[in-house]
């Protein structure tokens, strides 16, 4: 078994910090207490029908009291009394605010709102403090737990806490994605061909990888490279898919044939014919292999059976590029270069559904881990879009435009999330929420189409590949016992290694 240098890219670049901006409010104004006086008109201000210009409004059905007044003391007056009277004015002020504090409560809200502690705070199990600052709000909105049909309240004793709006728990903020991959190998000869598939990742922590007419093989864990196969000058690699249990290999030839390795010693265990031009795509299931290939045509391989397939799939009508089964082995999706996203059943000659929505091929496929009959598909440049659909009925849910050509799908199966790869124009890799389909992330860093995808068995790191010719690694998702932040494993090493 030969070994070829795969060379690696060092340094690993330094994420650059996001942005974040402060936004400051500026301090709410100061605003001085009203004097209340002549509150009740005189009776001889009262004239019988006749109007007068002052309206006194009725607070009885106002909800001013849902508004935290400051007990802020009321300034003294000027020029009250002479010199022997200060200390006596001193003495009486703490007296005369506090008097002046429950006088304007009971105006406002009602004699049962003026009743203060001795120390001037109105009275509650969580009571506030005084606003003596510039930079406190004068007038602030408490939840009115006093109104009818009232669902619950903060506090023990069915009283606001007084602290309203600001006790709302801050958002969680974004789960951060490193910027720059981890790691950079060497592909030389990876084809820039949108219709091809020569990346897999198996359960087994092995990468596969088609380099012109040959197939290598990574260990992740030891970063050891080994030759699989060479096809031979006549022949080339257009497609690689390791089983689900990882230890059987197929790869699909310029040539339309199927060929299928034991992984592990490196030997070839079968070649199935069938298709009259290049496999561009393959897809296990628990005992099927479906190849799609430009003849437009969907072979049904079983490795149990002496013939080559045992049933054709015709439905498409140019070159078939995207081929995925369910993960309950229940449908298989298609895509192919006519814009159509088929769905097909495992006993079904026809397509159960035929969803037409994209307006360019359709090659980016995957089905949801965490909820059922949730398909999501992607369309080339002149479509752009990725769109979700419902396959028990064939409804679209929803759909967004990314802005460039999507080449590829992957659903997490750690968390609600899926990864996108691009290629005309931005060549960007795209992290998503769902159902919100919010951005987590966006990655930048090849120069050309990010043709190729695929995932750690752990869920956390993606490799991507593109015409660029070069393999990137990326810490996109993170482990299943912890949501916070992606961490750089240290399985990963930062020394130069050769692949090839």
């Amino acid at each position: 078994m030969s070994q070829t240098a795969l060379r690696l890219n060092t340094g690993s670049p330094i994420s650059p910090s996001p942005l974040i901006r402060t936004l400051s409010s500026p301090s709410p104004r100061t605003m001085s207490p009203r004097t209340i006086s002549n509150l009740s008109a005189s009776p001889s201000s009262k004239t019988n029908g006749a109007c007068s210009d002052r309206f006194i409004p009725c607070r009885s059905s106002s909800r001013l009291h849902t508004f935290g007044l400051p007990d802020k003391p009321s300034p003294v007056k000027e020029g009250g009394g002479g010199a022997n009277n200060n200390n006596n004015n001193n003495n009486n002020n703490n007296n005369n605010n506090e008097a002046y504090t429950r006088l304007l409560r009971c105006e406002l809200f009602g004699t049962d709102f003026g009743f203060s502690s001795p120390a001037g705070g109105t009275k509650g199990l969580f009571s506030s403090s005084p606003v003596s600052s510039p930079n406190k709000n004068m007038l602030r909105f408490k939840t009115d737990s006093s109104g009818q049909g009232a669902g619950y309240s903060g506090s023990v004793l069915g009283q606001d806490n007084g602290l309203g709006s600001e006790s709302v728990t801050p958002p969680k903020p974004p789960r951060k994605v490193p910027k720059a991959p981890h790691k950079v190998l060497d592909a030389p000869s990876l084809q820039d061909d949108f219709y091809l598939n020569l990346v897999d990742w198996s359960s087994q922590n092995v990468l596969a990888v088609g380099l012109g007419s040959c197939v290598y093989l990574w260990t992740a864990t030891t970063s050891k490279v080994t030759k699989l196969c060479d096809l031979g000058p006549n022949d080339g690699v257009c497609s690689v898919q390791w089983t689900r249990e990882g230890s059987y290999i197929s790869v699909g030839t310029s040539l339309g044939k199927v060929q299928v390795w034991d992984g592990t010693q490196c030997k070839k265990v079968r070649t199935m014919g069938g298709h009259q031009t290049r496999t561009g795509v393959l897809a296990w299931s628990s005992r099927i292999l479906s190849s799609g290939s430009r003849d437009r045509n969907i072979l049904q391989h079983d490795l149990r059976v002496p013939s080559d397939y045992i049933s054709k799939l015709v439905g498409h009508k140019s070159e078939v590029c995207g081929l995925k089964w369910s993960h309950d082995d229940r449908e298989l999706a298609s895509g192919g270069n006519d814009n159509q996203l088929l769905v097909w059943n495992q006993h079904s000659a026809q397509p159960l559904l035929k969803l037409t929505e994209h307006t360019a091929a359709v090659k980016a496929i995957a089905w949801s881990p965490h909820q059922s009959n949730l398909l999501v598909s992607g369309g080339g440049t002149a479509d752009r879009c990725i769109r979700f659909w419902n396959t028990a009925n064939g409804n679209q849910l929803n759909h967004v435009d990314t802005g460039s050509q999507v080449c590829n799908l992957a659903w997490s199966k750690n968390v609600n999330e899926l990864v996108s790869t691009h290629g005309y124009s931005q060549n960007q890799i795209m992290v998503w929420k769902y159902p919100t389909l919010s951005k987590v992330a966006t990655l930048t860093g090849h120069t050309m189409r990010v043709l190729y995808l695929a995932m750690s068995p752990d869920g956390q790191t993606i490799v991507t590949g593109a015409g660029d010719e070069t393999l990137r690694f990326w810490n996109v998702f993170p482990s299943v016992k912890s949501p916070a932040a992606v961490r750089d494993s240290g399985l990963w090493s930062l020394g130069r290694t050769q692949i090839r």
